[in-house]
């Protein structure tokens, strides 16, 4: 994949792309790049054009002392990026932070997201390991600096070479969150990092979650990709977003972790490939987003009142 880059807002903005045809566009998780998605780009560039960027904070892109990266500000760049590179919808294929971004980005522009890829996604419940739930720990931004010291960083890498000296394969999960450690090495990365793990975590797990929202995306095809072992957000959250989708699809990798994509690239690209060709991309429309908005705050209306009246009716029995 070419790595290119642009100037979107006064920021630098890199990205990888290849491909001719419709879009599909990758976005990476927290402390991630673009780069994880290569070897899953080279499979799919033969039929589609592929898009990933660094998101904000991320990689080759910049790191502003005082951006913003929520989640809405992540789906608005990727909007802007779209726009800027001449491309109007896409179907997006979203890892851990990147699913939320995805999320994000149907919820605020339905008209342009054309299927949902959610891959080990964030946002989809509250349960995350504690390793993420201490980014939002007082002080992180003290202790931080210490652990990805230069010291500590060679102490883990020469932990690394001698497993594999022993004939242990780290495999994907140990790889990417090593890659992702050595980034906060950066100060400007380390506080980006921090930035953006404070707006979706707190010390209790997820502070953000589209379980409520959900059923906004029924018109939306949805592929759900999960590891079975995956360590970092259970697999449970990929059951219980299968069931509050209608028709959406749901795949588990068996032996797979967090990075399923990276577990199997090979799996994750014909699964990838079988789903666009089997399925319409949406076309949603402003006004049938409001429909749906109106019929469910009915709804919730009708239950409401109802509640209402067996209360009353409950205490005049009392």
């Amino acid at each position: 994949m070419q790595q290119s880059e642009i100037t979107l807002h006064g920021h630098r903005v890199s990205y990888r792309s290849a491909g001719a045809g419709p879009l599909l566009l990758l976005l990476h998780g927290i402390a991630g790049t673009s780069s994880t998605w290569e070897e899953v780009g080279r499979g799919l560039q033969s039929s589609y054009s592929v898009l990933a960027p660094d998101l904000l904070g991320h990689g080759e892109t910049a790191k502003p002392w005082r951006g913003d990266y929520s989640l809405g500000a992540y789906a608005n760049l990727v909007r802007d990026l779209l726009s800027a590179l001449g491309h109007e919808r896409a179907t997006l294929v979203g890892h851990s932070l990147g699913g939320g971004v995805a999320l994000q980005f149907a919820y605020q522009f339905p008209d342009r997201c054309e299927r949902l890829v959610l891959v080990s996604s964030g946002g989809l419940g509250h349960e995350v390991h504690p390793l993420l739930r201490s980014a939002a720990l007082p002080g992180a931004e003290l202790v931080l600096p210490l652990l990805c010291g230069q010291g500590a960083r060679n102490a883990v890498a020469r932990a690394t070479q001698w497993l594999g000296r022993l004939g242990l394969r780290a495999g994907p999960d140990l790889e990417e969150i090593w890659r992702g450690f050595v980034s906060l090495g950066d100060a400007d990365t380390r506080r980006a990092f921090l930035e953006t793990a404070r707006g979706v975590l707190d010390v209790r797990g997820q502070r953000v979650c589209a379980g409520d929202r959900l059923y906004l995306a029924e018109e939306i095809p949805t592929l759900i990709v999960w590891g079975e072992r995956d360590p970092l957000i259970p697999v449970q959250h990929a059951y219980a977003t299968h069931e509050r989708i209608p028709g959406s699809r749901l795949d588990v990798f068996p032996r797979g972790g967090h990075f399923p994509h990276r577990d199997d690239p090979r799996r994750f690209v014909d699964l990838l490939l079988d789903f666009i060709a089997t399925t319409q991309p949406a076309r949603l429309a402003d006004s049938r987003l409001r429909d749906r908005l109106r019929g469910a705050v009915e709804r919730d209306a009708t239950v409401r009142d109802r509640e209402q009246r067996d209360g009353r009716a409950a205490s005049a029995l009392g």
